[in-house]
């Protein structure tokens, strides 16, 4: 027998503002046919001022424990992946923690769009080693606050939202036929940090600073990187590329997602995909795409779900999980 984390439920939260491509042809020197045919972009949802990172997660976490069934006082550790926390300190989880009464303890997990992936790895290492009995996995960006929205080949990018998951230990066989995660896999490359960063912060500025990215770069480390974690991730669990029911990928170029798909022989129908609506909204894109997939009756109990993100640092990961 082992200990494992199974996902009790999940929810999400898109801000109401939507900003269409249409939107930005006034805004910024680009054109709709630009941006859908280099990443499959039409529209994201924007917070409105005021609205902050903490809200986007707390009613995001709010329908994940009405999908779960629980109490959020039965939650003893929250990891909210987040690169916008509403202040520099104290953690944005302890203010989540705070507004939906939940106990334990709280923290942020900072590894830009492959954070959702590295803080289910952290409430799922706590769980295994009984540091934590129940857990609240929450990818939270209000990533627009970030955006030089005079420079196009950022700003049309990314967008913001919220997704959160509920997980439990439980005593499992210890196979792949199992529920909840089988494996997670992270790593990172700091030598190739200027390829995507913020130009600022406390330390370097006092000032939050602007999203800066080598696209071209960004890309070729994703397509060689993501193929190598997704081959890592299957490997670890002694399975093929068909034992994949779903790939839940992270959201941000709908040409890297496919170049994975194929890759995995996946049909076009096994991949969820919501970056056309979204865009990247860095942790949140991959909660955010499972609850579509799981509330609209996609997956389904015992489907075997992968999902794959790459970020700033560069940090990427996966996780092979069984819903």
């Amino acid at each position: 027998m082992v200990k494992r984390s199974r996902i009790l439920g999940c929810g999400s939260y898109l801000p109401a503002n939507v900003v269409t491509n249409r939107d930005l042809e006034a805004r910024v020197d680009t054109s709709d046919d630009w941006i859908v045919q280099r990443t499959g972009i039409r529209s994201r949802h924007i917070a409105a001022d005021g609205e902050l990172t903490s809200d986007l997660a707390i009613a995001a976490a709010t329908r994940a424990l009405e999908h779960a069934g629980v109490d959020a006082a039965s939650i003893d550790c929250i990891v909210l992946a987040t690169t916008t926390p509403d202040n520099t300190f104290p953690a944005t989880a302890t203010k989540v923690q705070a507004a939906l009464g939940a106990k334990g303890f709280a923290l942020d997990i900072q590894a830009v769009c492959a954070g959702f992936v590295y803080a289910m790895s952290i409430a799922d290492n706590f769980i295994r080693l009984g540091q934590a009995t129940r857990a609240l996995v929450i990818g939270a960006e209000t990533f627009s606050r970030l955006l030089d929205w005079k420079d196009r080949t950022t700003c049309v990018l990314f967008g913001d939202g919220a997704g959160a998951v509920v997980m439990e230990g439980y005593d499992a066989a210890g196979t792949a036929a199992d529920r909840g995660v089988l494996s997670t896999h992270l790593h990172s490359d700091g030598a190739q940090y200027g390829l995507l960063y913020v130009d600022g912060g406390p330390s370097a500025t006092g000032t939050a600073g602007h999203v800066r990215m080598n696209g071209q770069e960004v890309f070729r480390h994703a397509v060689s990187k993501l193929s190598s974690v997704v081959e890592e991730a299957l490997a670890a669990n002694g399975l093929e590329p068909a034992a994949v029911d779903w790939l839940v990928p992270h959201q941000a170029n709908q040409r890297i997602i496919d170049g994975i798909a194929r890759k995995l022989k996946l049909p076009t129908d096994k991949v969820v995909l919501t970056v056309d609506r979204h865009g990247n909204t860095s942790a949140a894109s991959i909660p955010l795409a499972l609850c579509e997939a799981v509330h609209d009756g996609r997956v389904k109990r015992g489907d075997l779900i992968l999902m794959e993100a790459i970020g700033g640092g560069l940090t990427w990961g996966a996780a092979m999980v069984r819903w």
